[in-house]
């Protein structure tokens, strides 16, 4: 075998030859697409070598779906195979298992998805845009109507999208259905399929009534908003929206929501997640669909891995925990949680937001008690309560020094409690011994020598003091005692004021709050997380949205 040597005064050529081509190779890996800044590939391997992602979406929707992945394939190089049809037709192949493993369906109607989701077909769902049915017509033959009235009384030629098949034909079948008609007893929707039926036509996807209408085989169509907008029919088509029809309903009323969802076949749901997400970006996906004459939704900024931060107290930690994990592996997304006290956290925002730059203030905060949410309610939206538990009295086992609240204040008798500014158990503490006239006596007590009234800056803190000898009795939170039970006694206190209910809220200048609402779904699946750990869930309420 050659042996390489470097000599002094000189390079052997053999290395040269070698290090040229290992410049070469460099040079090379830099020009490959993705190898840049900013067009950093998925991290799940080479997506070249990977089979493509399979994508079901509504036929009128084709030309904005079309730009929007090839643009990702210019930033990723993922390959998606993508198969156009009704949104209806495509659910229902979806139910027969027609498709193999489709990863993503795109419709135009959200009844579709939420139908998928009921059938077990879809997990996460995202809100890309709205749109509304418009009469379509070529641009050289306008009717001239101003109303239902006037374009019943012409009795064009209409070719309209097949209700069962077709999102637009459903949408229209739904709107019109509620309006009456001229005669008694009918409604608009019976006037016009009697009309289409007797000089028209029914298209299974609303692409073939916009191209009915370009060509002049019939008179009018009902097509999408957007589908007057693409560039295929700018120019040529001519739109009126259907509230312009007519005066009991509003454009807000007739709108529907272009939605996609991940679905349960997807045998590679992270990577799934993230081209869905790329459709829902406000600065990807999102301003594709609205060149295209839609309204679309609020969207995430866009972040090949996204990274939320998560204020949460401490409290919630052993339920969470686990949620938190399984999610950031399904999403390929980074979570930065941080537990603490919530007079700590809420001091922390406080903080943040007082300098110019808010990095770091969290995009999700769950509370120990509505009391810690309520102190920062100007810096987050909606919230609601996920669970609540109950605040006891702690002793060591078999201990009957303290029985009661007033025995706290008993002489040598040893207590720790939360402190009232750094975390809730301690400010619910507070009202409660407040309330019962017990709160200065403890304070005049602490002050005395000899006595020991210690303060906790979180209710993680305040068990572990019975557990270890420290202290005769605690004021605690019952799930914190949980795990204890072999060496504490839990006693019940008599007043109104012992539960704690912990809401979970999205901050207003979160630039990932549909990245948060998916985590809130998955808090919403974790009754038996929160359950085994001894809170009281309360989201089976199904009253309770977020």
């Amino acid at each position: 075998m050659a042996r390489l040597t470097i000599r002094r005064g000189g390079i052997n050529p053999l290395v040269l030859v070698l290090l040229g081509g290992l410049v070469a190779a460099g040079v090379l890996v830099l020009l490959l697409p993705g190898s840049r800044t900013g067009t950093a590939r998925p991290e799940s391997g080479d997506a070249a070598d990977m089979p493509p992602l399979v994508m079901l979406v509504a036929a009128g929707l084709r030309t904005p779906v079309e730009a929007i992945l090839e643009k990702y394939r210019q930033e990723y190089g993922v390959p998606v195979e993508v198969q156009y049809g009704g949104s209806n037709m495509l659910l229902n192949q979806l139910k027969i298992n027609k498709f193999e493993q489709p990863d993503l369906y795109l419709a135009a109607d959200s009844f579709y998805i939420d139908q998928a989701v009921s059938d077990g077909l879809a997990a996460e769902v995202m809100a890309l845009a709205s749109q509304v049915p418009v009469v379509a017509f070529r641009a050289d033959r306008d009717p001239r109507a101003k109303s239902w009235a006037d374009l019943m009384k012409a009795e064009p030629r209409w070719s309209l999208a097949d209700p069962e098949q077709a999102a637009v034909g459903r949408a229209v079948r739904k709107m019109l259905a509620a309006i009456p008609g001229s005669q008694p007893d009918e409604n608009l929707w019976g006037q016009l399929e009697a009309q289409a039926t007797s000089r028209g036509v029914f298209k299974p996807t609303v692409n073939e009534v916009a191209n009915d209408v370009k060509i002049g085989a019939v008179d009018l169509g009902i097509v999408w908003s957007s589908t007057v907008a693409s560039p295929e029919y700018r120019g040529e088509l001519v739109g009126i929206p259907l509230d312009q029809l007519t005066e009991t309903a509003s454009a807000g009323d007739l709108a529907e929501q272009v939605t996609v969802a991940v679905l349960t076949t997807s045998a590679r749901p992270t990577e799934t997640l993230r081209l869905a997400r790329y459709f829902a970006a406000s600065d990807r996906g999102l301003p594709v669909f609205e060149s295209f004459g839609m309204t679309p939704a609020e969207g995430d900024s866009w972040s090949l891995r996204p990274e939320i931060t998560f204020f949460c107290g401490a409290v919630n930690r052993r339920a969470v925990e686990p949620v938190i994990e399984a999610f950031q592996q399904r999403e390929g997304v980074v979570i930065n949680t941080v537990f603490d006290g919530c007079g700590i956290l809420t001091s922390r925002m406080g903080t943040i937001a007082g300098q110019s730059q808010k990095s770091g203030f969290p995009d999700v905060y769950m509370a120990c008690d509505r009391y810690y949410l309520d102190n920062v309610r100007d810096w987050f939206q909606e919230d609601v309560n996920v669970s609540q538990t109950e605040i006891v009295l702690v002793v060591p086992k078999g201990s009957g020094k303290v029985r009661k609240i007033e025995d706290l204040l008993n002489p040598g008798v040893r207590v720790s409690v939360g402190e009232p500014n750094q975390c809730t158990i301690g400010a619910l503490t507070r009202r409660l011994l407040q309330q019962a006239g017990l709160y200065d006596r403890l304070k005049e007590k602490q002050a005395q020598a000899g006595e020991v009234v210690v303060e906790k800056s979180s209710s993680a803190l305040i068990v572990p003091d019975i557990v270890t000898g420290h202290v005769d009795a605690a004021i605690a939170y019952r799930n914190d005692v949980l795990m204890h039970l072999d060496k504490v006694d839990v006693l019940p206190i008599d007043s109104p004021l012992t539960k704690a209910i912990q809401p979970l809220s999205i901050a207003r200048n979160s630039e990932h709050k549909q990245l948060v609402r998916r985590l809130y779904r998955q808090v919403e699946r974790a009754q038996d997380n929160f359950e085994k750990v001894g809170f009281d869930f309360l989201l089976s309420d199904p009253a309770a949205k977020f």
